[in-house]
């Protein structure tokens, strides 16, 4: 097997070539005939011009959502009642951060990384742990919607327990990320192959070089995408079973949000992670010799990346929008935003103490009605 293509399934840092906007329609044509190299001008090319705009549409979309739900929080609910609110309040907070690094993907993807080692490492490593994080909670709202809606009685007679489990559930998340992000931290790096501009990418060293790329990309697999996705199938089949059977003229509206939420995961994290496992695969043992097959694998990565990140702006209207009560909360912000702001601040805003939470407790079907 040519040595050739078995780093061919890396990150974009190894794209090299001549100018991005040198397209060309015949792939064979970029292997070289002088070096056997494969030129992956066409796929930084494509990178550059499909992730900027991508990216800072997620990003616009993504803030305003996340922001408008940290603010409804702060302001008409700043005290937290409930599970719901706790794990929404983290989700939100999550995908936040993680949209942050959207930014420098864009700028990295369009002139290069300018901005050194170790941003680097901290930019690689903040995407990874609230990408980690917004996937565990999405994890614990599924399994909270379990508990609110199939066991109820038990949700009310531990209800003050349930809050301090949440708060312990969500420091848990916060670790357990930080911990796995912790291979960003140390095989992030800035890459440099003339006359292609410097990337930030992972760098990995020593001849097992293949098992610790194995090792990482297993980590993402099963921690951001298979147990979150069996822990939502489990609960939301339960629930599913226990609406079918409840009296409701609610529930129909109910199981149309159960299904937009699992089809929106795997929708966004399936062609992903599926990427993913073809690369563990390559790591492990090299399968693809053609270079038009390496280019189009590498532009399916650029395109399932950008798909997955969308996540982070559908949250928002997944898990919270669909609230009855926070759409009503979320008006109320508005406008005693605009009453506010004629009298010089914001800062009178009461906080409303009394009101149900965004997801009341005591809610069956309408926690997860539109």
């Amino acid at each position: 097997m040519d040595e050739t293509f078995t780093a061919f399934m890396t990150t974009p840092a190894d794209y090299s070539g001549d100018d991005p906007s040198d397209y060309r329609d015949d792939y064979d044509e970029l292997l070289t005939a002088n070096s056997g190299m494969c030129n992956r001008s066409w796929v930084r090319a494509f990178r550059g011009r499909y992730e900027p705009p991508l990216y800072w549409i997620i990003f616009i979309l993504g803030v305003v959502g996340n922001l408008l739900v940290v603010c409804v929080y702060a302001t008409v609910r700043s005290r937290l009642k409930t599970m719901t609110d706790v794990y929404l309040l983290n989700l939100a907070v999550a995908d936040l951060l993680f949209l942050c690094v959207l930014p420098f993907w864009a700028a990295d993807a369009t002139t290069g990384w300018d901005f050194g080692v170790r941003p680097c490492k901290a930019v690689s490593a903040i995407y990874k742990i609230n990408f980690f994080s917004s996937m565990l909670l999405l994890t614990c709202i599924s399994v909270d919607r379990y508990i609110a809606i199939v066991q109820v009685t038990k949700a009310q007679n531990l209800k003050k327990k349930r809050l301090f489990y949440s708060k312990l559930a969500c420091l848990g998340v916060w670790i357990t990320s930080t911990l796995l992000a912790l291979p960003e931290l140390i095989f992030a790096r800035v890459k440099t192959d003339p006359p292609g501009p410097s990337t930030c990418s992972m760098v990995y060293w020593n001849n097992d070089n293949n098992q610790k790329k194995i090792l990482v990309l297993s980590l993402q697999i099963c921690m951001g995408f298979c147990f979150p996705l069996i822990i939502m199938i489990v609960c939301y089949s339960v629930i599913v079973r226990t609406l079918l059977q409840a009296r409701s003229f609610e529930k129909h509206k109910a199981l149309r949000v159960i299904a937009a939420v699992v089809f929106a995961f795997l929708l966004s994290q399936l062609p992903f992670n599926t990427v993913l496992i073809v690369q563990a695969t390559q790591a492990a043992n090299a399968t693809f010799t053609r270079c038009d097959t390496v280019i189009r694998f590498d532009v399916a990565e650029q395109v399932s990346k950008g798909l997955a990140y969308t996540h982070a702006c559908l949250n928002p209207f997944l898990y919270v929008f669909v609230g009855v009560r926070f759409r009503q909360d979320l008006l109320r912000v508005v406008k005693m935003c605009a009453g506010r702001l004629g009298e010089g601040g914001l800062s009178k805003i009461p906080a409303v103490h009394k009101r149900p939470s965004v997801m009341s407790e005591t809610e069956t079907t309408p926690a997860l009605s539109l």
